[in-house]
């Protein structure tokens, strides 16, 4: 009889995977227990929801299969656990119609509420609250139905759980509020509408993580522009050693660059040192990445946005600052496109600036060409641009390199074009 029963047990989990409800009952006919746990104290149940197929959670609800087996059942594995995991409205109001306890939490203790709050529909968030599901039920991390609302991007469940009074600027215990989580979900209105119920915006996190950093970071630019209109620290240092201007730069995003000179950002502000640590493989040493400090202009330049350029210079960026490498703006320039270094000439008229190493912007230029992913095109054009300025071809940086020299290689992808802009006689042979 045991053996029958073990087989009818297992016939009924293999038609619950394969959502064969005739089979099911058929295993429910032979025997099968509903209601006895798995080997992992797993009920059938559970994996019927599982399988989010509604009418097969019907169908063993209605054979009488519990809800809730109280604290005999490891609640990780319930079945309302599951469905608010797994979010389908259907399948939880189901369950809770059927007596599942709202109360009862995951063994790291995450409730009910908070998993619907971050998967299902408001309307179950709704129901599990009037079903007496605390609010501000937090898990072993701190983290809150809120937060778990917030990080999932679900707008109308955290409008709700702010009514049922959440607490908006609760932590968690490494230190995140409710915002840092919306911050993450892509969704700029959760955030938006987290500010607008009164989200401390100038909360830092105990890592020194700032909300307008973390927005930055999430790309949530939209959301970064709101704090700054609130009042931030424009000059705090973010782990890859930037200050919000220079952030806002690396994104490309004027809008954002265009409010934080508004707020009186520094337009001649340098970057500090980052905190990101660096693995080097040749001698497996780790040490901060070093780069040369840059101010937000020459970060644009490098990035070819003349948009930005224009704006930083109109807030009074210093167009004559050299990095500790000589790197001058239009040598950062020549890192991107035609447009932004004929700007960057216009504004800083020295075609013949050198860094450090005595190169010039075309030694750059016919550098980069073998390795950075520019198209013929492209070098053509800052080809013509640089010929036109009188760019020398015959000036030797301090390994005694020529550009001419440099074009004269044979892997150098546009002979023809450097022909042209520099109007080589036949006898110069590329």
């Amino acid at each position: 009889m045991s053996a029958q029963a073990d087989s009818a047990d297992d016939a009924l989990m293999r038609a619950i995977h394969a959502g064969d409800t005739a089979k099911v009952t058929q295993a429910l006919k032979q025997g099968a227990k509903l209601n006895k746990p798995r080997a992992d104290g797993s009920l059938p149940l559970a994996w019927a929801v599982e399988t989010q197929n509604p009418a097969l959670v019907a169908l063993l609800l209605a054979k009488d299969a519990k809800a809730d087996l109280g604290d005999a059942q490891p609640q990780s594995f319930s079945p309302l656990v599951v469905a608010c995991q797994r979010g389908d409205p259907a399948i939880v109001a189901a369950l809770l119609d059927s007596g599942a306890d709202v109360k009862r939490t995951t063994s790291t203790g995450i409730s009910p509420l908070a998993l619907c709050a971050g998967n299902s529909s408001v309307a179950m968030v709704k129901r599990l609250l009037e079903l007496g599901a605390p609010v501000d039920a937090a898990d072993d991390s701190g983290q809150t139905p809120l937060m778990w609302a917030a990080a999932k991007g679900q707008l109308a469940s955290v409008q709700l759980l702010l009514n049922q009074g959440a607490e908006i600027n609760r932590t968690t215990a490494k230190g995140f509020t409710p915002l840092f989580f919306a911050l993450t979900s892509k969704t700029p209105d959760t955030a938006l509408a987290l500010l607008e119920a009164g989200a401390n915006a100038n909360y830092v996190a105990p890592d020194g993580t700032t909300l307008v950093q973390m927005a930055i970071y999430q790309q949530q630019f939209v959301v970064a522009e709101q704090l700054v209109q609130r009042g931030v620290d424009l000059n705090a240092i973010d782990r890859n050693g930037n200050q919000l201007l220079h952030a806002a730069v690396r994104h490309r995003q004027l809008p954002l660059v265009n409010a934080l000179l508004a707020k009186g950002a520094n337009p001649n502000a340098l970057t500090g040192t980052s905190a990101v640590v660096w693995r080097y493989e040749v001698n497996f040493t780790s040490r901060p990445y070093v780069t040369y400090p840059q101010t937000p202009l020459l970060l644009a330049a490098e990035l070819g946005d003349t948009a930005i350029m224009r704006a930083l210079v109109a807030a009074g960026a210093d167009v004559n600052f050299r990095a500790q490498d000589g790197t001058s703006l239009v040598l950062a320039a020549v890192r991107s496109n035609a447009s932004a270094l004929s700007l960057a000439l216009s504004l800083a008229p020295d075609v013949k600036a050198t860094n450090k190493r005595g190169e010039t912007a075309l030694h750059l230029l016919l550098g980069y060409s073998f390795y950075m992913p520019m198209t013929v095109e492209q070098i053509s054009a800052m080809l013509l641009v640089l010929a036109q300025k009188g760019a020398p071809i015959d000036l030797a940086d301090s390994s005694g390199k020529t550009p001419l020299a440099i074009a004269q290689l044979e892997d150098f992808r546009a002979k023809p074009e450097f022909a042209t802009a520099f109007q080589l006689s036949p006898q110069v042979k590329l």
